[in-house]
């Protein structure tokens, strides 16, 4: 069978090496990836794809930049294109982004089949473009790849039971695969001047804090007044917004996006991550290092459950609580793995082959 993966944002890179990993170790089935363009200059994506080993793109449509309407419908049309040209067996979107909910669109309209990776997740905001991509993505698709019970539950109680499935998460394959390449290859530590255990690692990216400059004010403050050196790779809409508001770093150490194997060892290294990103959340756990997040909310509920995770916004004060949280928090593991074996891409690609596996026509 014919899989085309469609992605464009760097957690969806992550994703799609390990389900690139698993097509590569079986003969019937193949994947075309198509990059959209989302993310676009080398430390938010060429460099991911060198060192996750991911296939070269089968295109990339070079689309980025512009309100969530102008860059969305602009990928449903060449991806539209592109499915109508090619016509695989089914597609498959990842995640939350703007190029997950146009893949999805687009495959769904010309009647191909959509498999959506990390299928469930619900924050319960619907003010995060995110959430209306998950919630769409999820009601339009075939397969619902599933990386955890309770996003299980949150499409039960949507009404979706067909083609759900408990896979756990691709990107704790991905954790295991390249942890320990991460700590054998990557010199951050020692190019930052970093102390194992002595920084905190923080990222700002969302748009509930990066198109807010009062709470990216209110976030950076926190920041800049916690008792360690913070390190924080910068977002490039991250850096726009305190550019054009005036918004001072004060002590704390910008740096440019970073690599994977970066990000994965100084996740590791770090005594606290504080993050509003859904991915990073869940490194923190894999690496074993408490996590802060800048949000009201989070889709990543178990976590918080766990004792893993503390939920702070944006008010310096209930940062500050959560750091102090954090410091003191036991750091021993929960007995039950909270995202599966590290099997999930082997179970999707499965599921795929046996549900696609004979060939087929797009419209």
């Amino acid at each position: 069978m014919r899989i085309m993966t469609v992605v464009g944002a760097r957690p969806q890179f992550i994703k799609a090496s390990a389900v690139s990993r698993a097509v590569g170790a079986r003969d019937d089935v193949t994947d075309a990836i198509i990059h959209t363009g989302q993310h676009f200059d080398e430390n938010m994506s060429r460099v991911f794809f060198d060192e996750l080993a991911i296939p070269e793109p089968a295109e990339n449509l070079g689309i980025a930049g512009g309100s969530h309407g102008q860059m969305t419908g602009r990928m449903l049309e060449a991806l539209e294109t592109v499915i109508l040209r090619d016509a695989p067996d089914a597609v498959l979107v990842h995640g939350d982004t703007n190029s997950t909910i146009a893949g999805a669109l687009a495959a769904v309209k010309l009647h191909v089949p959509v498999a959506h990776v990390e299928a469930g997740l619900r924050s319960f905001n619907r003010r995060m473009p995110e959430e209306i991509n998950r919630v769409v993505t999820d009601h339009v698709a075939d397969l619902l790849f599933c990386p955890t019970p309770l996003a299980v539950e949150n499409l039960r109680a949507e009404g979706a039971a067909d083609g759900v499935l408990l896979t756990g998460d691709v990107m704790y394959d991905s954790a295991l695969h390249f942890m320990d390449l991460a700590r054998e290859r990557s010199d951050v530590l020692a190019r930052l001047g970093l102390d194992e255990g002595a920084y905190y690692l923080a990222t700002v990216h969302r748009a509930e804090n990066t198109d807010d400059a009062a709470r990216l004010e209110g976030i950076l403050s926190a920041l800049d007044a916690a008792d360690r050196p913070v390190v924080l790779p910068v977002h490039p809409r991250t850096r726009q917004t305190m550019e054009r508001a005036g918004l001072a770093a004060g002590g704390i150490r910008l740096v440019e996006p970073v690599s994977y194997l970066d990000m994965l060892r100084l996740e590791a290294g770090a005594r606290v991550i504080l993050t509003d990103s859904g991915g990073v959340q869940k490194e923190a756990y894999f690496a074993g290092v408490p996590c802060v997040t800048l949000r009201g909310e989070t889709e990543w509920v178990e976590l918080v459950r766990a004792g893993w995770n503390r939920v702070a916004g944006a008010d310096p004060a209930a940062v500050a609580d959560a750091l102090a949280w954090a410091e003191a928090m036991d750091r021993t593991p929960p007995a039950e793995p909270l995202y599966g074996d590290g099997h999930a891409a082997e179970r999707i690609v499965t599921a795929l082959a046996e549900r696609y596996g004979s060939p087929g026509t797009a419209p």
